[in-house]
């Protein structure tokens, strides 16, 4: 009865709130993010976030709650701002872990979970001075009426609450990630960590996360849709712009035209030799003619990422080493899509993956003798990850894992060859990589960057038919 008097009072004066307060939407204030009232066009009515009912993040809570241990608790702070410099900022990105539970996309908040308080959120509280400079942000009466937290208190009040809630329980959860002193600095925590009653959340949060519901498998798709028709609009520019931070540019222009919030990671657009580093990031040299050019790009939208790789040959046409090496690539990528099934895992593909690919190495002649040993040094990557709110997603959860439906992985074949290379001269400085995104269902998979070709005759015929040339553009600025 206390906590519903006080969800009454909170809720009554979050409506005052919304009469008072208003944020650059007109009478409806959004609190530091969208709401369905403030933005019409992204959110449903019972929307917390874009796509994702309030249901959907109750029941989210409440599973975590079915794996944690009796009597224990979990805390969970938000993203840190990081600096830039003194006074500007980095782009906040909220912890995965956090917006999967809450629903809260700023910084400053703790959530703690248990199974006795249900969902309890720590809020900041803004001073005058930060409103005036980054308007309004949620809190404590949003914490209850938005993110339908069970309590609700400033964060100031943390240091008083919190340690209570610690001592009535015989074990501690939290997220290692964004630990902040906030919470780490209290005497009962640290005297609950010395005595090893701490531990951490992500072994839990993971498992929750690995299988993406409906509502997240919409969102997936909607990503995955964005970046390919991203990288197709930069595959076209590259024969007129062929360089390697215009396409960067490019990609990221085409994905937030299309609505994403952001690049999922910064774009690796390696043209020649630059190709042949696995997680080139520079993006500043002009690509030869004759060169091919790797693009690894994602974006994200509403928090659930993309993660896609191509490679082709700006000028329009493959030469014949290398067709014979992306062919190889080709090749292997429809092989380990083929395996993706329930039951399968990442390990055994990936397994998979290193014997086609000696092989085929061998039969070009780049390996000869001890070839498992030289493979991994042109290609010490995985066959793929988990993909979800992060693009590494789940890291807790193993490879060796049987894949269900609902899981979401990459399927990246490679081959890196630097220019130092010991072996024939005609592949050095090579670097090729076909990446897709794969839905497991229940009879095998569904590939959701499917759209984006990566058949050399369809490239081909892309860039030679249907490039952009100066002319056009100027013609529709």
């Amino acid at each position: 009865m206390k906590i519903l008097s006080r969800k009454l009072l909170h809720q009554l004066s979050f409506k005052q709130a919304i009469r008072r307060c208003t944020y650059s939407t007109g009478k409806v204030s959004d609190f530091g993010q969208p709401t369905s009232a403030s933005h019409p066009q992204l959110m449903k009515e019972g929307e917390i976030t874009p796509g994702i009912a309030t249901k959907e993040y109750i029941s989210r809570r409440k599973r975590l709650l079915e794996l944690l241990p009796e009597n224990s608790l979990a805390i969970i702070a938000a993203a840190p701002v990081k600096m830039m410099t003194d006074v500007v900022p980095y782009t906040f990105r909220q912890d995965a872990d956090y917006l999967y539970l809450t629903g809260c996309q700023q910084p400053g908040g703790v959530a703690v979970l248990g199974h006795e308080c249900g969902l309890c959120m720590f809020m900041p509280e803004p001073k005058p001075h930060d409103v005036v400079w980054q308007g309004l942000i949620a809190g404590v009466d949003a914490a209850l009426e938005m993110f339908k937290a069970e309590e609700a208190y400033p964060v100031s009040k943390l240091d008083k609450i919190l340690p209570n809630m610690i001592k009535r329980s015989s074990k501690l959860f939290h997220n290692k990630l964004t630990a902040t002193p906030t919470y780490t600095d209290l005497e009962t925590f640290q005297n609950a960590a010395h005595v090893g009653k701490v531990s951490d959340l992500s072994i839990f949060t993971h498992e929750l996360r690995w299988v993406k519901s409906p509502s997240e498998l919409k969102l997936m798709k909607e990503s995955a849709a964005i970046a390919c028709q991203a990288l197709l609009q930069t595959m076209l520019h590259s024969k007129t712009y062929p360089h390697e931070g215009m396409l960067s540019s490019k990609v990221e222009y085409e994905c937030r035209m299309r609505g994403a919030q952001r690049m999922a990671f910064n774009p690796v657009v390696g043209g020649g030799p630059n190709a042949s580093v696995i997680h080139y990031s520079r993006n500043d040299q002009k690509i030869k003619d004759g060169d091919l050019v790797l693009m690894d790009v994602g974006c994200e939208l509403h928090g659930y990422c993309s993660d896609l790789t191509r490679t082709w040959s700006p000028c329009g046409s493959f030469s014949s080493i290398q067709e014979e090496l992306y062919d190889l690539i080709l090749q292997t990528n429809k092989e380990c899509i083929r395996l993706c099934r329930p039951g399968a895992s990442i390990r055994q593909i990936h397994n998979y993956s290193v014997e086609l690919l000696c092989k085929g190495l061998k039969e070009i002649g780049i390996l000869k003798r001890d070839a498992f040993r030289l493979y991994h040094q042109l290609n010490p990557t995985s066959i793929g990850h988990y993909l979800g709110m992060d693009v590494h997603d789940c890291s807790m959860i193993s490879y060796d894992r049987p894949l269900k439906p609902g899981v979401v992985i990459t399927i990246e074949p490679g081959i890196y060859v630097p220019s130092s290379f010991d072996g024939p001269e005609r592949y050095q400085g090579t670097g090729i990589r076909i990446e897709d995104e794969v839905l497991i269902t229940e009879t095998g998979c569904e590939v959701l960057t499917g759209s984006m070709p990566k058949e050399i005759k369809h490239i081909e015929s892309l860039l030679n038919n249907y490039s952009y040339t100066k002319g056009m553009e100027a013609a529709t600025v």
